[in-house]
C-alpha cells in the first residue's frame, strides 16, 4: 500500500501512531482521508524530524516561529536567488544561441561584457541600504530594477547597448547578497545557494524552448525571447516579496507573524549575541586584520571561486564547438548537467557535514576533484568522453561554495562583526577574481581549448586543497592547546581539593582545646 511506504519512509515508530495508520487497508485509506490537514501536518513534522531540519530540543512555540521565517525569509531569498542567477546566466545561454552573430559579439566581447562591474561596486552600498530602508521595499524594488534591464538586454541591438544593460543588471542584483551572514546552519545555506545553479539550469532550458518555438515570432530572435521571458518570471517574485518579506526583526510590522513571535523573534536574535554595528572605526579594522582565521577564509573562498570556472561558460563553449553532434537546442539542454550535479552535491554534502561536524572533508575531496580535472582539461587531447567526464566533476565541486560559508560562520561565530566582514570580502574578492581573471586566463578566442585557462585552474585548485589542509592544521593544533590547557588546569584543581581538607584539620586541631575549655566552663 502506499501509506505503507509512506509511514516505513518517515520512520513512524510511535506503535499507536503506527497501528491507526495501519489496522486494516480500508481503514488506513478512510482515516487518511478524514483529516488531511492533521495527516499532511504529522508528515511534515515527521519528515523535518528525519532530515533534522530542526534541532529535537526547540520548544514548539519556537519552532512554529522558525517555521514561519522559513516560509517567509528563506522562500522569498532562493526565489530572488534564483532569478537573479536566471537572468544573468541567460547571456551565456543567448552568445551560444545567437546573440554572438546577431550582436557581432567577436573576439572577447563576452568577457568584457560579463566584467561590467555594476554587482561588484554597488555591493557595500546596497549593504549599508539596507540598514536605513525597509528591507520588504528595498530588496524587491532591487529585483524590478534588474528585471526591466534583464527586458532591455531583449532590445539591445549593438554591443554598447548590451554592456549599459548588464551593467544595470549587475547593478540591481547586488542585493541577493545581502543576509548569506545569517544563514548559520549547513542546509539551510545550501538550499539558499543552490538557487543559483537552478536559476542558470533553468536559463538553459528556457533558452532550448525559446530557440526552437519562438525564434522568428513577432520579428524577434529566440535569443531575445529569452530575456523577455526571464523577465516575465522575475517581476511577480519582486512583488511577492513586498507581500511576504517580514522585514529584520527589530522593525517587522509583518502581517504573519503575531506580537508574541515577534518579541520571540528579537529576543532569540538577541541570544544568539547580535547587536547592532558600532559602526566602522580603527579599532574594529585592527581587530578583524588580527584575526588569522579572516584572512585565512577569505582567501579559501576566493580560491575556490576560481577552481570550477570552466564548468560555466567554456563548458558552454566547448559544447558549441561540435555542431555536428550538438544542436543549439541540445547545447542549451547538456549545458545544464554541471549545474545539476552542484545542486546535488551542495545538498548532500551539507546534510553530511551537518551530521559530522566536520566542514573540511567534502571540502579536501572537492579540491582533489578539481586538481585531477583541471589538469586532464589542460592536456585536452584525450577522449571526449573523459573531457565530459572532468566537465562534470567540476560542477560536483561547486558545492563547496555553502560549506565554506557554514565553516566562516562555525569559525566566526565569537566575532559576529569580523563573520558579517569575512562574508563580504569573500563576496566581493570572489565576483571580482571571476570578472577579472577570466579576461587573462579565460579569453573566448581561446576557446574551446582554453590551455592557459585549465592550468592557471590546475595551480589554483591546488593552492586551494593546500590551503585547506593548512587551515584544518593550524583549527587543530589551536583545538589541542586548549586541550592540555584544560587538563592542566583541570590537575591544578584537583591537587587543591586534595590539599584543601589537610589545611582545615590542621586548624580544626589547633582550635579544638580551646573550645572544649569552653565547654568545660
Amino acid at each position: 500500500m502506499i501509506s505503507d511506504i509512506i509511514i516505513l519512509s518517515l520512520n513512524l515508530q510511535d506503535p499507536a501512531v503506527y497501528k491507526s495508520y495501519t489496522h486494516t487497508a480500508c481503514g488506513e485509506l478512510f482515516q487518511w482521508s478524514r483529516s488531511p490537514v492533521a495527516n499532511m501536518t504529522e508528515i511534515l513534522r515527521r519528515f523535518e524530524g528525519v532530515i533534522r531540519w530542526y534541532p529535537e530540543e526547540m520548544p514548539k512555540e519556537e519552532r512554529r516561529l522558525v517555521r514561519k521565517i522559513d516560509l517567509l525569509v528563506l522562500t522569498f531569498a532562493c526565489l530572488a536567488f534564483f532569478t537573479k542567477y536566471l537572468d544573468v546566466s541567460a547571456l551565456s545561454n543567448a552568445y551560444v544561441s545567437g546573440m554572438k552573430e546577431d550582436l557581432n559579439l567577436t573576439g572577447n566581447r563576452l568577457n568584457y561584457i560579463n566584467a561590467a562591474l555594476g554587482y561588484v561596486v554597488f555591493q557595500l552600498p546596497s549593504n549599508l541600504a539596507i540598514t536605513r530602508i525597509p528591507a520588504q521595499y528595498f530588496l524587491p524594488a532591487a529585483e524590478v530594477f534588474w528585471g526591466l534591464f534583464t527586458l532591455g538586454t531583449a532590445f539591445a541591438t549593438n554591443y554598447q547597448q548590451l554592456v549599459v544593460m548588464r551593467f544595470f543588471v549587475g547593478l540591481g542584483s547586488t542585493s541577493c547578497f545581502i543576509g548569506l551572514t545569517h544563514c548559520e546552519l549547513g542546509r539551510r545555506n545550501a538550499l539558499f545557494w543552490i538557487s543559483n545553479p537552478l536559476g542558470q539550469m533553468f536559463a538553459g532550458y528556457l533558452q532550448a524552448a525559446a530557440y526552437t518555438n519562438l525564434d522568428g515570432h513577432h520579428g524577434l530572435q529566440g535569443w531575445r525571447w529569452l530575456f523577455i521571458i526571464c523577465t516575465i518570471i522575475t517581476l511577480p517574485i519582486a512583488l511577492l516579496g513586498i507581500f511576504v518579506f517580514p522585514d529584520v526583526p527589530e522593525r517587522t510590522k509583518s502581517r504573519f507573524l503575531n506580537e508574541r513571535e515577534k518579541e520571540l523573534a528579537r529576543s532569540r536574535i538577541a541570544e544568539e549575541g547580535f547587536r547592532d554595528s558600532t559602526g566602522l572605526s580603527w579599532q574594529l579594522v585592527r581587530r578583524v586584520l588580527s584575526q588569522w582565521r579572516f584572512h585565512a577564509f577569505v582567501w579559501l573562498g576566493v580560491l575556490s571561486y576560481n577552481t570550477f570556472y570552466a564548468a560555466g561558460t567554456p563548458f558552454l563553449l566547448w559544447l558549441k564547438s561540435q555542431p555536428d553532434k550538438y544542436s543549439i537546442p541540445l547545447v542549451n539542454n547538456i549545458g545544464t548537467v554541471t549545474n545539476a550535479v552542484a545542486v546535488v552535491s551542495a545538498l548532500t554534502t551539507s546534510w553530511y557535514t551537518d551530521m559530522r561536524g566536520k566542514r573540511y572533508e567534502p571540502i579536501v575531496l572537492n579540491g582533489i576533484l578539481a586538481v585531477v580535472s583541471n589538469l586532464v582539461l589542460s592536456i585536452w587531447s584525450i577522449p571526449s568522453g573523459l573531457k565530459f567526464f572532468a566537465y562534470i566533476a567540476l560542477g560536483w565541486t561547486q558545492g563547496s561554495i555553502p560549506i565554506i560559508f557554514a565553516w566562516i560562520a562555525d569559525e566566526l561565530a565569537g566575532d559576529l562583526e569580523t563573520r558579517a566582514i569575512a562574508f563580504a570580502c569573500f563576496n566581493v574578492f570572489g565576483e571580482v577574481t571571476g570578472l577579472v581573471v577570466p579576461l587573462v586566463a579565460w579569453p573566448v578566442s581561446h576557446a574551446p581549448g582554453f590551455r592557459g585557462g585549465f592550468i592557471w585552474a590546475t595551480v589554483i585548485s591546488a593552492t586551494f586543497l593546500t590551503f585547506t589542509g593548512v587551515i584544518v592544521w593550524f583549527l587543530e593544533r589551536e583545538q589541542r592547546q586548549i586541550q592540555t590547557d584544560s587538563e592542566k588546569v583541570e590537575v591544578l584543581s584537583t591537587k587543591e581539593s586534595e590539599e584543601e581538607p589537610v589545611d582545615i584539620k590542621r586548624e580544626m586541631v589547633g582550635i579544638e582545646p580551646i573550645a572544649t575549655l569552653g565547654r568545660m566552663d
